[in-house]
């Protein structure tokens, strides 16, 4: 049998667990992304330049050495110097190279390599160092945070608005990448996310989305009805409630709402009900059934009709289609 505590003070302390999926960016980030991937650093030597097709996916280059152009389909030229970071937030088109008349080529995906040596590419001129690296998006599904974003962002590790997050995360990614050592390539890959989170506090912080997305966070409010959405996403919400709870009357509340996300409270939690959904049938063996019921819905028919609504397949096809895409090499 336990042993009974004597006194008040043998009691064990309880320490709660911190929930990252309460947090709505976190939230969002572990439903929507299914991959990231670093390529192995560049070295590229003047004359050189890449030439990006669109993809379904966030990419980001990180200037260590030298300086770089990238050219965002849509957008004026950016001049990347050493410690700054060009985000591709939602996959456009572009061009990296180190000068205007610099012929780009195309570029593709590699073999995955365990190699750190960085690639070589270019002519003899001088030097520009770049890592680089995509985070995938789950079936082509474009997070909501990332809609509303401009098609490039910059982080720069010297700009003092930033504060000293940047400019530490960027100093460990160069260091960790001038010399490797055991678990480097996950010491990086987790640097990467960090890098990817500070991008959306900037550019919410900075005003750059005045709707959609990431402009819901600079509202306490609207904040606030997402975090319950999110933290309870089984619960049955409806407009009149989530306006009581954030203190606002309901029309008031479901017109902020649905300015500053790009939908209505009901649409948004039906939308990030079936986001969820698809991130446990991706990730788990739990039956349909139960993931329906996890996430609000009381009958598998209505889950299923908004799943496919959503997803465009349904749960069963859904989950064999991610499970035929993890065997993939």
């Amino acid at each position: 049998m336990p042993k009974t505590p004597k006194n008040l003070s043998e009691t064990p302390e309880m320490l709660d667990l911190q929930d990252p999926r309460g947090d709505v960016v976190a939230d969002v980030l572990g439903a929507s992304l299914i991959r990231h991937a670093l390529y192995s650093p560049l070295e590229a030597r003047a004359p050189w330049g890449l030439r990006v097709p669109y993809r379904e996916r966030a990419s980001f280059y990180l200037v260590a050495r030298g300086s770089a152009r990238l050219e965002v389909e849509g957008e004026r030229a950016l001049v990347l110097s050493p410690g700054e970071i060009g985000f591709i937030p939602r996959g456009t088109a572009h061009v990296l190279r180190d000068a205007p008349d610099s012929d780009p080529v195309p570029v593709c995906d590699g073999p995955y390599s365990p190699s750190l040596a960085p690639r070589r590419i270019g002519g003899r001129g001088a030097v520009t160092g770049i890592i680089a690296g995509f985070f995938e998006l789950s079936h082509g599904q474009e997070p909501m945070l990332l809609q509303g974003m401009p098609p490039v962002v910059v982080l720069s590790a010297s700009d003092p608005s930033s504060g000293p997050w940047i400019l530490a995360t960027v100093q460990l990614i160069l260091t960790e990448s001038a010399s490797p050592r055991p678990a480097t390539s996950i010491v990086l890959q987790r640097l990467a996310d960090v890098l990817f989170v500070l991008a959306l506090r900037s550019t919410a912080a900075n005003g750059q989305c005045k709707h959609n997305g990431l402009a819901a966070f600079a509202d306490s409010r609207v904040y606030q009805a997402l975090s319950l959405m999110h933290a309870q996403v089984g619960e049955p919400w409806t407009v009149d409630k989530l306006a009581r709870r954030v203190g606002m009357s309901r029309s008031g509340f479901a017109a902020r709402f649905t300015q500053l996300v790009g939908e209505s409270p009901l649409q948004y939690l039906a939308r990030w009900r079936v986001a969820r959904a698809a991130e446990l049938l991706r990730d788990t063996d739990e039956k349909v059934a139960t993931i329906a019921g996890r996430v609000g819905y009381e009958s598998i028919p209505s889950f299923s009709r908004a799943f496919k609504r959503w997803q465009h397949a349904s749960p069963a096809a859904f989950r064999r289609a991610s499970a035929s895409r993890s065997q993939s090499p």
